[in-house]
């Protein structure tokens, strides 16, 4: 039995949420503030602690506590705070202990479904202790709302309650048949166990506020191994011998002391004799009374355990507790439960990128070394990893990635409400469906950016994903973590973009972006990704003109019936020429449906001429150098061919094209060189819009911020 599904509403960020759990590892993603630990915690309040807040409602149901307080809704309205957890079900196997849940014990189910619904036990009696508790106003209701009452120590849990119910029906829209309140916690003991390895890991070789002594980890380890019978038998049996040699030491050690007591009359000769005995027991040998060292075995020498990294240490900590939770469910002899989730936060913490790398497949190496030693091979917990490493991820099929992403609430207006206090939670697993659209891709870009025929054949589905997955792992993309994103033409504009940035739209230098250097040839593959995870992008592109006349070669932009053979372009805007690039009005550039901005060069006015003789860069460095002109011409910046001081506009633009597009110009030395100038340049206009937009944007979503401390 696993757990396949989870239904999570109104809880914290998360106001309905359905997260699908894969059989070994599933993996949590998102920026900050998106609710990956509140998918967390959910689990720790239903089926471990059941300490719940006030605060882990919703932000859009507190209204509702209040309004009931007053009087004016009815307790049908009462904020409710639900988890369903679907399990898929072997019924050779374990109908036995999911049978309460069945509605007909007769047929055959691939999966069963239980719901834990966090509510009011009364709903006159919270509002009777409310209005008596509370001071009132002068002839009125009480001065403070109700929500205020149930966040006051012990309110909450006084009123509230955990109720059980068995779902049947479809996960979406499934009955329920309440269970008692044994009924309930029963079932879910037989079904599930939940275990946590938390993020806040203060790892030291001294106990204090906050940290954790690594020997005292050992030490809980042991303590929960000494529930097993075997090994309790075999460790009283250890602990007693030394009992008994201690005691004997004792009383050799202590004669001459014991005499001299005697020798007072204490005690009298009426009385028991004093004796000095051993008093160890197992629970309690390893506390305070070891050590952990790191030891060289060819010196024979000791370390004690501050004198290790981190790293290592929590290396070690994890494994522990992977292990430890793992066999202690193995050897659960009496009502084991079908499942464990185990959960896992941050394992990235002070590892270096390789650890982080291989921490998944070590993980699961541990798993599967503990089932071979205890004979359970087939027993194996099912892995929930939250993370902010893109090394992790790396080692991660789509599959198994749960996006996060922050959202607004249930019902709200996106144009007048900017906080976005609510979470939605995306499967890439779904992905594949989302990239049909795909099929109206028109590349003619080799993997180089180069010009290919118009027979190129079009990409399938299979090879963008199969793209896509390349590009990321190559990369180490933190994608998924990132507010937006920007997609540049190549390496000279990634080297530029923070410069340029700290230029136009500093209001950017607060969010997290990633750059994806990735070519006109290949920007339109991640519109289908970037739209599924629903972030906005800047795709910031070259209008890469060629004359179809001479055999679709490379040409100056103004040249007539000039067409441009960036994919990315056709694909986003539906054009060809470049004079219906340049035609198009500024809102073209937002392509209808897209959260994107399409960045191309068009005609620049240069200094010097008139504005009917304007210039029309084909690439990043020629629009730079045209709308630069002037530091160039002094010689501030160079493109590494001496500038003639009195040059015709037609000979001045034929230079700059001719330079940039000839074999001997580097592209990379040449922006190295620009960012490490202190001459007052400018950002091309057609970036500078592309990063206002973003900026403004980006201003319109300000994410609430006190979740990732809370949730």
């Amino acid at each position: 039995m696993k757990l396949i599904q989870a239904n999570i509403r109104n809880f914290r960020r998360l106001e309905n949420v359905s997260i699908e759990f894969e059989e070994r590892e599933t993996v949590f993603v998102g920026p900050n503030n998106c609710g990956k630990t509140s998918a967390t915690d959910v689990f720790r309040l239903f089926l471990k602690s059941g300490d719940f807040s006030i605060h882990d409602f919703s932000v859009s149901q507190i209204a509702n506590f209040d309004r009931y307080g007053r009087g004016e809704i009815d307790e049908s309205h009462l904020p409710q705070i639900e988890l369903d957890l679907w399990f898929s079900i072997d019924p050779e196997t374990e109908f036995g202990r999911a049978g309460i849940l069945l509605p007909d014990t007769e047929q055959d189910y691939e999966k069963v479904g239980l719901r834990l619904r966090y509510m009011a036990v009364d709903p006159e009696t919270l509002k009777d202790s409310y209005t008596a508790r509370v001071t009132p106003q002068a002839g009125g209701p009480p001065k403070k709302p109700l929500s205020h009452y149930l966040s006051l120590p012990g309110t909450l849990r006084q009123h509230f309650s955990i109720a059980h119910y068995a779902l049947e029906g479809p996960s979406e829209k499934a009955n329920e048949r309440q269970l008692s309140p044994e009924q309930g916690r029963r079932v879910l003991s037989l079904l599930i166990r939940v275990e946590f390895v938390d993020a806040q890991r203060r790892i030291d070789d001294k106990e204090h506020g906050g940290s954790t002594r690594l020997s005292s980890v050992f030490t809980a380890y042991y303590k929960r191994l000494l529930t097993q019978a075997q090994t309790a038998d075999a460790t009283h049996d250890l602990i007693d011998r030394h009992n008994e040699d201690l005691n004997g030491h004792y009383a050799t050690e202590f004669a001459d002391l014991f005499s001299v007591i005697e020798g007072l009359g204490v005690p009298s000769v009426n009385d028991r004799s004093l004796r000095l005995i051993s008093s160890l027991v197992p629970e309690l040998v390893l506390q305070n009374n070891t050590t952990l060292t790191y030891f060289d075995p060819v010196r024979g020498h000791a370390l004690p355990e501050k004198y290790n990294g981190l790293g290592f240490k929590n290396l070690i900590y994890l494994a522990i507790h992977i292990c430890e939770f793992h066999l202690t469910w193995m050897k659960t002899i009496e009502d084991r439960p079908a499942a464990l989730l185990l959960f896992i936060e941050e394992p990235e913490v002070h590892l270096h990128a390789q650890a982080q790398q291989t921490f998944i497949a070590n993980a699961w190496r541990i798993i599967q070394e503990a089932s071979k030693r205890c004979g359970e091979i087939t027993k194996a917990p099912q892995l929930v990893v939250t993370t902010h490493s893109s090394h992790i991820l790396d080692t991660v099929e789509f599959a198994n990635v749960r996006y996060f992403r922050r959202s607004h609430c249930v019902g709200e207006d996106p144009t007048h409400a900017t906080v976005l206090n609510a979470s939605m939670v995306v499967n890439l697993r779904n992905f594949e469906q989302s990239l049909t659209s795909a099929n109206e891709i028109i590349t003619e870009s080799d993997a180089t950016g180069g010009d290919a025929s118009e027979s190129d054949p079009e990409p399938t589905v299979l090879e963008t994903l199969d793209f896509l997955k390349r590009y990321l792992k190559l990369t180490h993309c933190d994608l998924f973590f990132a507010d937006a994103a920007v997609l540049v033409e190549g390496t000279v504009e990634k080297l530029l973009i923070p410069e340029m940035i700290n230029r136009v739209a500093p209001g950017l230098r607060q969010r997290y972006l990633t750059v994806l250097e990735i070519g006109g040839a290949y920007s339109h593959l991640f519109a289908g990704l970037l739209e599924f995870i629903s972030i906005p992008y800047l795709v910031i592109t070259d209008i890469d003109s060629v004359d179809p006349k001479k055999n679709r070669s490379a040409c100056r932009a103004d040249t007539s019936g000039a067409v441009s053979s960036n994919a990315s372009l056709k694909f986003f805007l539906k054009a060809t020429s470049i004079k219906q690039f340049t035609d198009l009005n500024r809102s073209s550039q937002l392509p209808e449906g897209r959260k994107c901005y399409v960045a191309y060069q068009r005609p620049s006015v240069v200094a010097g001429y008139e504005t009917n003789c304007p210039m029309h860069g084909r690439t990043f460095e020629e629009t730079f150098a045209i709308e630069n002109i002037t530091l160039f011409r002094k010689g501030s910046l160079s493109l590494k061919k001496k500038w003639k001081a009195e040059q015709s506009h037609e000979v001045e633009y034929n230079s700059i094209y001719e330079t940039v597009n000839s074999k001997t110009f580097k592209k990379t030395e040449f922006a190295l060189l620009v960012a490490s100038s202190n001459t007052p340049w400018v950002t091309p206009q057609y970036i500078a819009d592309g990063l206002k937009w973003l900026e403004r944007e980006l201003r319109a979503t300000i994410p609430h911020i006190e979740e990732e401390v809370h949730i």
